[in-house]
């Protein structure tokens, strides 16, 4: 397919220009002969037979028609981005998780570690004990610890009487 490539390169400016006449856009232009000689390449044995300008040229005209009558679903550009996203100010994920990160970290080592366990590594009082060498009663009273003081967050309590659910 080194003939391919060959004709591409020589050719390409010349169906850009085909393209261009239809499309009066540039980009969209590139992407309408990209379309067609993406599609041209298998053919291309074929093609390359008869007259290959005016095989494309007659693909790039249907090819344009069919995205002409296509629905178009792209971006519709403004002039002014919104302020807040649209959520109508609730947070989003990546804010949550910042919150939490931040309520998490100002626990001690161990009440982290005990909580990182039983609730993320679904580890059962036992299992926790025994990986961080403590006794279970430790591990109850760490964690009943460390909800506590996550519920007395100020952030977090700011963000559950706000009604957000997450």
């Amino acid at each position: 397919m080194e003939d391919f490539e060959a004709y591409v390169s020589a050719a390409w400016p010349r169906l850009l220009r085909s393209a261009w006449l239809l499309t009066h856009d540039w980009h969209r232009a590139e992407d309408l002969v990209q379309a067609v000689l993406a599609r041209g390449y298998s053919r291309w044995p074929r093609i390359r037979e008869g007259t290959p300008d005016a095989y494309f040229r007659a693909m790039l005209a249907t090819t344009y028609l069919s995205w002409w009558r296509r629905r178009w679903r792209g971006e519709l550009p403004t002039e002014h981005l919104p302020e807040q996203a649209a959520g109508g100010g609730e947070l989003d994920g990546v804010e949550l998780r910042h919150l939490l990160a931040g309520a998490l970290s100002r626990l001690p080592r161990q009440q982290r570690a005990v909580l990182m366990l039983r609730f993320h590594g679904d580890f059962s009082e036992a299992d926790t004990a025994q990986v961080l060498g403590l006794r279970p009663g430790t591990v109850k009273s760490h964690t009943s610890r460390a909800l506590t003081a996550l519920r007395r967050d100020p952030q977090l309590r700011a963000l559950l009487s706000e009604g957000v659910d997450r």
